[in-house]
């Protein structure tokens, strides 16, 4: 017999170029996995950037639905928008020379006053407040019906019996009100400490529509996928070199036993 060499290939078993066909395949699936996370995860922080701005709240004034030092994310929007229930943040030089936050208790035309049986009332109707401390009194002492001018807005803190708010400058020219003008943003969540999302304020839907939340999940979902799709397709060469090598040795082994 001649000194040739026969080989056989087990049926079902894949070449070599067939092996190399798929690392292509996989690199090109990695890379395009690379790309889109990028896309995603700059995406979500651009849009971010341009829809909110981050503000620290200095005072308990809002606690416990926002505490002293927290930090949270408010949408920008037009004082046009603003409705019932909304926690924002505005500047007004009769108030402070900084920008404020509190809660909108009251829009133009709206007639509110505190407190028959220590509720809210705002154009006659009580208004439930799931975000005050337990037991307390719908404002400080209370206050005679104010009628809101068009254009403009009455606010209240979450805590009723420190915050300065509308109830502090009832003497004002304004009657304690603040023009949508002055309002800059609103908040849409406590993000440090990570409390989340702003809960509805379901008090004031006996009175219209409330505003809709922004687009903070779909922002922080575009990031965490970015992430995940840059990080799977970063890992996939390694991961397929290291296999690679395992099924060379395991090759190695099994030529060997004869």
């Amino acid at each position: 017999m001649s000194g040739q060499r026969t080989t056989r290939t087990v049926p079902g078993s894949r070449g070599p170029g067939t092996a190399r066909a798929g690392s292509r395949t996989g690199q090109r699936l990695s890379g395009l996995a690379v790309a889109l996370g990028m896309v995603l995860f700059l995406g979500g922080f651009v849009w971010g950037a341009v829809v909110y701005r981050p503000y620290t709240v200095p005072t308990p004034s809002m606690s416990p639905t926002i505490g002293s030092g927290d930090r949270v994310l408010a949408q920008r929007v037009d004082g046009g928008d603003v409705r019932r229930g909304d926690v924002v943040v505005f500047t007004d030089t009769t108030w402070a020379d900084v920008p404020v936050i509190k809660r909108v208790v009251a829009v133009g035309g709206d007639t509110v006053s505190c407190c028959r049986d220590g509720k809210l009332e705002v154009n006659g109707r009580e208004i439930e407040e799931p975000y005050l401390p337990e037991g307390t009194q719908a404002a400080s002492g209370g206050f005679s019906e104010v009628t809101v001018p068009r254009g403009r807005l009455f606010l209240l803190g979450d805590e009723r019996s420190g915050s300065v708010d509308s109830t502090a400058h009832l003497s004002d020219a304004a009657g304690g009100t603040v023009s949508r003008g002055a309002v800059q943003a609103r908040v849409d969540a406590v993000v440090w400490p990570m409390d989340g999302m702003l809960p509805a304020p379901t008090g004031f839907e006996q009175l219209g529509a409330l505003s809709s939340p922004g687009p903070l999940r779909t922002v922080v979902a575009m990031v965490i996928a970015g992430a995940v799709l840059v990080l799977g397709g970063a890992a996939y060469d390694p991961l397929a070199k290291r296999a690679g090598a395992a099924r060379g040795r395991a090759d190695a082994g099994t030529a060997g036993v004869r």
